[in-house]
């Protein structure tokens, strides 16, 4: 192992007095701070633990805790509750605190900034007899907790006298010779001026009212350690709100089907991308499309709207057909077989489509061939005789999905026949350097068919038209924007709209009866007809552009076709169709450190969720809470495990599970009777403003970061309970029973407004969560009828039912072995290999990855060796998934090349293997 530090970086202060501390055996490095050591990260993240395996950890915090847990000191709960806390709430408080004191010179305000986390502190320090923040030995969260505060205790206005219990904690983990070393390395005697070239590499912080959802003006109040301060006249309404009560609220409705427009109501169409028929989703499908579709339906139907939610299986196209020759059935069997293990997944997702269907159907058929009529009928379609990749060993034409070769444009090994992944430009297929059949790996060879196009320049005028309007006044994510300009910027070309195979919609043009649709003019037209299937009045929909909103929900490589494509098939029918208002695109979500792969046995597949024993609840959350909203993300065990353990269970289930336990345990299970205080004002006009952020970024579909409030609010709840002690209170005199009762009354109508809050996230535990509060059913209603109120919903009097913990924690061996379970086929599990002569032994390279092609004897270039194939064509899948992920992750260039150029020579291997020029011929007319 080796940690990479650097000298002024305060985190950096944190791994080394950790590492001094547990004595593990580790180098380290002194590195500057903008150098980047951990090399899929595309900026500078400092410190970095080079672990034996290869894999980095590069956040401070775990990185502390992995080395306690290697000197055998697993971290505990209370222990992981206080580095999420130092993470959320101090660093912040922290980072603003730095800023003045060595940047701006303001070391006597650090003081105002850092009082709220001081004083949370203080009171726990002080009501535990324990030496340490979680017992009588040092833990990480020690280390952490004091490396944090660190530099501004040294050389600031900043004095801790009056907290005499932090002062103690503080001066007796400062003692540690492992702490003292560590301040020495990193701030080398010099204090907050040690500090000063890190802090100017870093932005400056942002105060927490600044946010998207809120402008700052000179009026905002000001944060203070973290917590949002809250005014006089704020209390007082939150208060009023308050006790409004349910009264007003009408009773909550079921869906009552077909779900149709109504004149007064908001009505939203929500569609997801259908997920293609012949193989089974991964978490990344899930996220990307349905599940992001699904909690938006949820939030939408508990804001009132009038929600239709469809979806369904996409079947057609020859994927489906060699699927069908793989497993020996027909295609129909196939799109039978797979709609059902499909609709399975989904159903115990606890996706809650309005409708799920499927596009082999006559419906389908119907509208496809009616909106081409329009379009020929209007002249928006031509013909053109085209030339096409035709597989001979497979004896038939390749769809583009179905090719893949080097990218004309950018030189890109691994370009689709349709699109570069890394330019970005379209491509035809013939014009691919290199290609191969992705079925049977041979080379195909070049054949004409004449063929009918969507006539794209003659709708480009009207398509920009209605982009420019449907942009700017609805939600579409950055990368929909941008994807479609991308497409727009150079100029749209004809798009061909049939193809040459037998599993498709059928062209109805006479002179094209022995060809069907191109999948990605036919699939969008799916939501039309899966529509049209669940309600004979589907029109009112899809025809009804004023009265309905259109949302579309997929990932980024799904984006220009219902941008574009679909769009202009839509205008050019001129049938009044509704076209989308907000186009909703994540970006990917990768497994770990790499790609999802059913082959290599890569990732959770949907089928396998189940089959771990954790609730799909959990799935659901944690899913949402790495939503690659703004980049890509990666689905990480152990990240999983820790939010389950620290956010789940320590957080948002400790505090609802104490919440209804208070009322059990000390007040026979009916909620006391609450006289609201200053403080309980504070925390009602918190919890209000909590949930108007959530509001605001759920209206705006950011999924994730609307996440956070449910959590901050069960955080300001255990706060509440923690600093007010009803258990104690409960004990005392009649005006101290009176506060446990307040306390406890107002903490069980927090945890019935999290119940709502959760239900688009979390619906199974939503549920349970009201069944064990036994809360009326209009709450689900009124929380966020109209701008979204926090309202007493359960009164005093009001009984409950029984209460149990809501969530179980994740054991660091259970994860381990899921972990080894889904990473793939291990080394030491693999079949050996073959060797391959060398001319140098010490070219050789491990037995996991063939030798390059240079150092292959010349005499085995024309020798065809099937197992060696066989291999090496496993070699190339696996090498081509990690040049992705680093693209995903953006490595830096250089990385990128030499994992390209590893690549190419291992096709170039694949070649000799199969007993053919590894070079490409030379094309005519020029020179060699």
């Amino acid at each position: 192992m080796k940690l990479f530090v650097s000298e002024g970086n305060p985190h950096c202060l944190k791994a080394l007095a950790a590492l001094e501390a547990t004595g593990v055996q580790c180098g380290v490095q002194f590195v500057n701070h903008d150098e980047r050591v951990v090399p899929f990260l595309s900026r500078p993240t400092l410190p970095a633990l080079a672990l034996p395996s290869g894999q980095y950890l590069f956040s401070s915090n775990a990185i502390c805790r992995y080395l306690f847990e290697v000197n055998g000191q697993e971290c505990s709960e209370l222990c992981d509750q206080w580095l999420e806390w130092e993470a959320t709430v101090l660093q912040p408080a922290l980072q603003q605190a730095l800023h003045m004191a060595v940047l701006q010179g303001k070391s006597s305000e650090v003081s105002k900034v850092l009082q709220g986390p001081i004083n949370v502190l203080e009171q726990s320090l002080s009501k535990r007899n324990t030496p340490y923040l979680t017992g009588d030995s040092v833990s990480a969260a020690d280390l952490v907790l004091w490396a944090g505060f660190f530099p501004v205790l040294s050389d600031s206005s900043l004095t801790l006298g009056e907290h005499k219990s932090l002062k103690a904690w503080f001066d007796r983990v400062a003692a540690m010779n492992a702490c003292q070393s560590a301040a020495q390395k990193v701030l080398q005697g010099k204090g907050l001026q040690g500090m000063k070239s890190y802090m100017q590499r870093q932005p400056a912080p942002q105060s927490s009212q600044c946010r998207e959802t809120q402008p700052c003006n000179s009026n905002s109040a000001e944060e203070e350690g973290g917590e949002r301060v809250v005014s006089e006249e704020e209390m007082e309404a939150a208060a009023l709100t308050w006790s409004k009560g349910l009264n007003t609220c009408p009773p909550a409705t079921k869906k009552q089907h077909p779900i149709l427009p109504q004149e007064d109501k908001r009505n939203v169409l929500v569609t997801s991308a259908l997920p293609y028929v012949n193989n089974v989703p991964h978490l990344g499908n899930i996220i990307g499309c349905v599940l992001s579709a699904d909690v938006f339906s949820r939030y939408g139907r508990l804001r009132g709207w009038n929600m239709l939610f469809v979806c369904g299986t996409d079947e057609y196209g020859t994927a489906t057909e060699n699927k069908a020759r793989e497993e020996g059935l027909t295609p129909q069997q196939i799109c039978d077989k797979y709609h059902a293990v499909h609709s399975s997944i989904y159903k115990w997702f606890q996706i809650d489509f309005d409708y799920f269907g499927r596009t082999t159907t006559e419906k389908q058929t119907e509208i496809a061939q009616d909106i081409f009529w329009r379009l020929h009928e209007r002249d928006f379609l031509i013909e053109d005789t085209v030339e096409q990749l035709r597989c001979e060993n497979c004896q038939r034409f390749l769809a583009d999905r179905f090719v893949e070769g080097i990218c004309p444009h950018c030189s890109y090994p691994e370009a689709r026949g349709d699109q570069c992944d890394k330019c970005g430009r379209l491509i035809n297929a013939v014009d691919l350097r290199e290609p191969q059949c992705k079925v049977c790996r041979q080379t195909p060879v070049i054949r004409s068919s004449k063929h009918l196009f969507l006539d794209l320049p003659k709708l480009e005028s009207q398509l920009e038209q209605w982009l420019e309007k449907s942009t700017s006044t609805g939600d579409w994510t950055a990368n929909a924007k941008q994807i479609t300009r991308s497409w727009l910027r150079d100029g749209l070309k004809p798009r061909c709209i049939t193809r040459d195979l037998k599993w498709g919609t059928p062209v109805p043009h006479a002179d094209f009866k022995e060809k069907v649709f191109y999948v990605w003019f036919d699939a969008p037209i799916g939501y039309l007809s899966i529509t049209a299937n669940y309600t004979s009045e589907w029109e009112k929909w899809w025809k009804n552009p004023h009265q309905v909103e259109l949302y579309n929900f997929m990932a980024k490589d799904n984006v220009p076709f219902h941008s574009v494509v679909f769009p202009c098939s839509l205008l050019g029918a001129q049938d009044n169709y509704t076209l989308v208002n907000h186009l909703i695109a994540t970006e990917y979500l990768n497994y770990e450190d790499t790609k999802f792969s059913k082959s290599r046995g890569v990732g959770v597949f949907g089928d396998m969720a189940k089959d771990t024993g954790i609730p799909s609840d959990v799935w659901r959350f944690y899913l949402l809470y790495v939503r690659p909203e703004g980049q890509d993300s990666a689905f990480s065990w152990a990240d999983m495990a820790l939010k389950n353990n620290s956010e789940l269970l320590n957080n948002l289930g400790n505090f609802i599970n104490r919440a209804g336990m208070f009322v059990t345990k000390f007040f026979e299970g009916c909620v006391p009777v609450m006289e609201l205080q200053e403080e309980d004002k504070k925390l009602l006009a918190l919890v209000s403003w909590e949930l108007q952020q959530y509001i605001q970024l759920m209206d705006k579909i950011k999924i994730r970061d609307a996440l956070k409030h449910i959590l901050n609010i069960s955080r300001h709840g255990n706060q509440y309970i923690q600093v007010n002690e009803p258990w104690k209170k409960i004990k005392g005199g009649d005006s101290e029973r009176q506060r446990a009762g307040t306390v406890t009354g107002v903490s069980v109508n927090i945890a019935c407004l999290l119940s709502v809050m959760l239900f688009p996230y979390m619906p199974a535990v939503s549920q349970t969560i009201r069944d064990q509060l036994n809360a009326p059913p209009s709450c689900i209603n009124t929380m966020l009828e109209g701008n979204g109120t926090f309202v007493c919903s359960l009164s005093a009097g009001h009984r409950i039912g029984a209460v149990s913990p809501l969530f179980q924690k994740l054991e660091a061996d259970q994860i381990e072995a899921l972990k080894k379970k889904f990473g793939g086929q291990q080394p030491e599990d693999e079949p050996p290999k073959k060797k391959t002569p060398v001319r140098n032994a010490a070219s050789a390279q491990s037995a996991a990855v063939p030798a390059p092609a240079a150092a292959v004897e010349v005499g085995t270039v024309n020798q065809v060796d099937p197992e060696k194939a066989k291999q090496l064509t496993q070699a190339v899948a696996e090498q081509g998934e990690k040049v992705r992920a680093l693209k995903a992750q953006k490595a830096e260039k250089a990385v990128i090349t030499a994992e390209v150029a590893k690549l190419l020579d291992l096709k170039k291997q694949l070649a000799l293997a199969e007993g053919k020029n590894p070079e490409p011929a030379p094309q005519k007319g020029k020179k060699k």
